[in-house]
Order: structure tokens, then sequence, then C-alpha cells
């Protein structure tokens, strides 16, 4: 049985404990810019989930893949001057979290694909490689070895690959040679960020 005077003691010992909860899950502002790469990261593999399960015909993703492309664009112009503004970043959430929505919606509407066709396969293969390369980018801006200045570059060239994957696929067929242009750009940025993570 508590004394009474230990019962404000523990009522302040609860109140600090819900607040430090809140706080905690509270996102904070990011300067580096890695967080807005890891939704990058994120809805890229949703993208790929959908187009995987049949949720996601090759021209939804495609569509997606345009938006995604502004959204990459928007961070290249953030991080050009090795800075993200809380404005800035706010910004880019508040297109990233439309995305978002405009994935749900997409993942769960009547249309369905199919995740066996080879131009299924095809945007499925160059979406991975979106996955795979901004989570190369995050990386680098976590550890170091990617600059803001870097990243913005790489965001670009990003936002060229997921352009070209919308064009490719905006009519519902990905063909293989439109898949071998896109990989060729693939290839080149995949170098470009290997490049830039082990520069001086």
């Amino acid at each position: 049985m508590f004394k009474p005077k230990t019962i404000p003691l523990v009522m302040l010992a609860m109140v600090t404990m819900i607040s430090t909860t809140a706080f905690a899950q509270r996102a904070l502002p990011d300067p580096t810019g890695a967080t807005a790469v890891q939704r990058d990261v994120n809805q890229q593999t949703r993208i790929e989930e959908g187009l995987k399960s049949g949720q996601l015909t090759t021209r939804e993703a495609a569509g997606l893949e345009r938006k995604e492309a502004r959204i990459d664009h928007m961070e290249a112009n953030a991080l050009k001057d090795g800075k993200l503004t809380p404005a800035e970043q706010a910004r880019i959430n508040r297109q990233q979290n439309k995305v978002s929505r405009d994935i749900y919606a997409e993942k769960h509407d009547a249309q369905t694909g199919n995740p066996n066709s080879a131009s299924s396969q095809r945007m499925q293969a160059d979406v991975q490689r979106n996955v795979n390369q901004e989570q190369r980018i995050r990386n680098g801006l976590k550890d170091g070895s990617l600059s803001k200045e870097e990243a913005a570059r790489l965001e670009r060239g990003q936002a060229r690959e997921s352009r070209l994957q919308a064009r490719a696929g905006a009519d519902g067929h990905v063909g293989a040679a439109e898949q071998r242009h896109v990989q060729r750009t693939e290839n080149r940025q995949s170098r470009k960020i290997f490049n830039e993570r082990h520069d001086q």
C-alpha cells in the first residue's frame, strides 16, 4: 500500500514515462536526408511487392514510377546545396505521403496484373534495382561515405531511371529492348553510386 507522500511521486514517474514514450514515437528532423531516401526504399519495395502479388499491373507500376521520379527530383534539388531544411523535408514528406496513398489505392483497386508475364517480370527486376540503389544511397548518407551534394546527384540519376521505367511501362507492356535500355541506365547509375561512395 502506498503512503500518501509516495502517490505524487508515482504519478510523476508515470507522467514522465508516458511523455518520454510519446516523444520517442514523434518523427525527428533528419538533416542527413537518409530518412527521406529510406522512404524511397520502402515505397519502391511496395511497388515491387504489388507487381509480384498481381495487385499492380505493369501500367499501374509505371504510373507510380513516374511519381517516384518526381520525389527523387525534389530530393535532388533539396540536397544539392548540402543542406536539407525543415521546410524542404516537410515538402518531400508531403509528396511521399501522397504517393504512399496512391500506391495503396492502386494495389487495392479492381485491376490485377499477371506477375508471371514477361512484361511484369521485367518491371519487377527494374523496380528491384531501384530498391537496391536507393538503399545504397541511404547507407552512404548514414555512414558518411556520401555527402548530401553527392546524394543529390545520385537522386537525379534515380529520377532518370524511374522516368525511363515509367515510359517503358506506360502502354502496359515492357519489351525486351525497353528493358535493355533501362538496364544500361541502371548499370551506369550503379557505377556512379560505387564511385561516389569510394572517392576521397
